[in-house]
């Protein structure tokens, strides 16, 4: 049997948060070590509980869910971060993956892309609701000079710029008629050239100027 990913959730909604607790623990494959409705109370005890993930609410009470990302991981760089939230402008996406951010869903997303973004993001990925990623894309200025001058091959462009549209690499190994393996292949190749780890800071590196 796999191992469940240990996830904590931070809503200030206790229904709200209740109920996704039982959603994710119903999934089989998360284990949720704890909920919290405030910031301050997840920052005193998160380090002790060891999350893979956690959940977080942008509009909490107190300090809000953006300011505690980033104090998080000052203290443990390697726990990831969802962003689960209602907002959508580009000033909170951009804030959120400034912080520290690694995926961005909106509260309206299935049960099941939420679970399958708790795996993503373990994974290497960085999820986000479809909306969410074509604002990040269009908040950039595509420069094929500045491509070019990161040595990209022009199938790594292509996929780059598919990661951009928030496409899953099997999306992509089927459009491109390749095998997944082959796209996890060039994607590490590609985040080895760009000196980054994550979809976000490629594309930021790839399509400065936002």
């Amino acid at each position: 049997m796999n191992t469940k990913i240990p996830v904590l959730l931070v809503e200030d909604d206790p229904q709200l948060l209740e109920g996704m607790n039982t959603l994710l623990v119903d999934s089989g494959h998360i284990e949720v070590r704890g909920i919290f409705t405030n910031a301050e109370d997840f920052l005193v005890q998160f380090a002790a509980l060891q999350p893979a993930v956690v959940l977080m609410d942008i509009g909490l009470p107190g300090m809000n869910g953006i300011e505690c990302v980033q104090s998080a991981k000052e203290k443990l760089p390697s726990v990831q971060f969802i962003m689960w939230t209602t907002f959508e402008d580009d000033e909170k996406i951009f804030e959120a993956l400034r912080a520290g951010a690694t995926g961005y869903l909106l509260k309206n997303s299935s049960i099941q892309s939420i679970t399958d973004a708790v795996q993503e993001v373990v994974n290497g990925g960085s999820p986000m609701s479809s909306s969410i990623a074509r604002r990040v894309t269009q908040s950039f200025r595509p420069s094929a000079n500045v491509m070019d001058t990161h040595n990209l091959t022009p199938r790594e462009r292509e996929i780059l710029s598919w990661l951009g549209k928030g496409h899953r690499y099997k999306e992509i190994a089927a459009q491109l008629e390749i095998s997944e393996e082959t796209v996890r292949k060039h994607i590490r190749n590609m985040y080895e050239k760009l000196h980054v780890q994550s979809k976000v800071e490629a594309l930021n590196k790839v399509f400065p100027g936002r």
